[in-house]
């Protein structure tokens, strides 16, 4: 009795809440459910799910592998030399076009780009693109990488950089708040990318009829009864899945008797904005990855005056900047294995896109009498002359 008495009798402790718990609550229900922002989830809902961001990436990723590319130094453009040899045939199970395409759309999906240098000394033997989900970024005392570790079913390989030569080839594109990894069109994306998701579902349960039925009908009987019995129920719903569902009775009239009626169902105004909805989403995705959103096939576009001008201000705003860089960072660390400075980058003279830039600025500088030969190759961003060529 003493015990229950003390138990009863001791003070109650205290729970503090914050005095806007109960605004959270409420709102709670109305709260908009977003897809994770994590590199895997955006590539699963945003490439493997989403029709434009597929499109976009494979567009990019595609059109910067297939730029031809030059070698040169301050002196010579190289027709031959290991560098070439070795981005033409990076591997036994790719080419320089495998390679690339999957470097450029790992830039594009992660903003990560990891290429690994298969080498004991000098230029390498192979280059392999490991993916950028997998690795990890280890930095040292003074931020600057020391390793990375690339983790596979629990088991972890550390790439050591030494000696500042890196077996890794790490591409990152720019991010203002981190400092060890880059920041994906993707990511930036991801809120255009789940309404355009959310647009494409609500299409399909309207086309499987659980959206909104097409119609309703009515009954209203002569003595006043306004419900159909068991029978009659049974025997509507038959030959309403028999005579006017499916493909086949597409635009067969309607037979009804006697206090039945058909009253059309419509779509309010709201419901018809989803389209625009959705295609002003799929705009949002293209211009988060610089595709012209006519080369996608989005409509009502009219920023260009036709197909061909799309296309020149694709490459010349999205492809060759990527292609400039990615190509840049590869040429300066393989200049690291072969002891000499060298530069990657695409020949511009070879893109079909800008054959009508480059004829216009060929034709300028061959007209322009007052540079001399060295001046216009420089302008034309070809090397010097060699003494004895002329």
């Amino acid at each position: 009795m003493f015990g229950f008495n003390n138990r009863n009798s001791q003070p109650k402790v205290e729970v503090k809440a914050s005095a806007t718990g109960r605004v959270m609550a409420m709102s709670g229900a109305g709260r908009v459910a977003w897809s994770p922002r994590d590199v895997v989830s955006l590539t699963k809902v945003g490439f493997t799910g989403n029709p434009i961001g597929f499109r976009a990436v494979k567009l990019i990723a595609e059109a910067a592998a297939a730029v031809p590319v030059v070698l040169q130094d301050d002196a010579r453009r190289y027709d031959t030399h290991p560098v070439l040899a070795l981005m033409a045939r990076p591997n036994a199970g790719q080419g320089r076009a495998e390679l690339l395409e999957a470097l450029f759309a790992q830039v594009l999906l992660t903003g990560n780009g990891y290429v690994e240098a298969v080498a004991e000394e000098g230029l390498p033997m192979e280059m392999h693109v490991l993916r950028s989900d997998r690795m990890t970024v280890v930095p040292g005392a003074d931020g600057w990488p020391v390793g990375y570790d690339y983790t596979v079913g629990g088991r972890k390989h550390r790439f050591a950089v030494t000696n500042d030569l890196s077996p890794i080839c790490h591409i990152k594109s720019f991010h203002p708040q981190d400092d060890h990894y880059g920041f994906a069109p993707m990511q930036a994306a991801a809120s255009a990318i789940d309404v355009h998701n959310a647009a494409s579902r609500w299409s399909k349960a309207l086309l499987d009829n659980a959206a909104r039925p097409s119609g309703a009908i009515v009954y209203r009987g002569a003595d006043g009864q306004a419900s159909l019995s068991n029978d009659q129920y049974d025997r509507l719903l038959e030959e309403m899945e028999t005579q006017h569902q499916g493909a086949r009775n597409a635009g067969r009239p309607m037979l009804l008797e006697g206090g039945l009626d058909w009253k059309p169902m419509g779509f309010s105004p709201s419901d018809m904005e989803f389209q625009k909805t959705k295609e002003a989403a799929a705009r949002e995705i293209a211009i988060a990855y610089g595709v012209p959103p006519m080369l996608l096939g989005i409509p009502g576009d009219a920023t260009y005056a036709n197909y061909q001008e799309a296309n020149r201000a694709f490459y010349r705003l999205t492809v060759l900047p990527l292609a400039t860089r990615v190509l840049s960072a590869i040429a300066a660390w393989l200049s690291d294995f072969a002891g000499e400075d060298m530069g990657l980058r695409p020949d511009l003279d070879q893109i079909p896109a800008l054959s009508v830039e480059r004829d216009a600025q060929w034709r300028r500088v061959a007209d322009a009498d007052f540079l001399s030969d060295a001046e216009k190759r420089n302008l034309l961003g070809l090397p010097a002359l060699e003494v004895g060529d002329g």
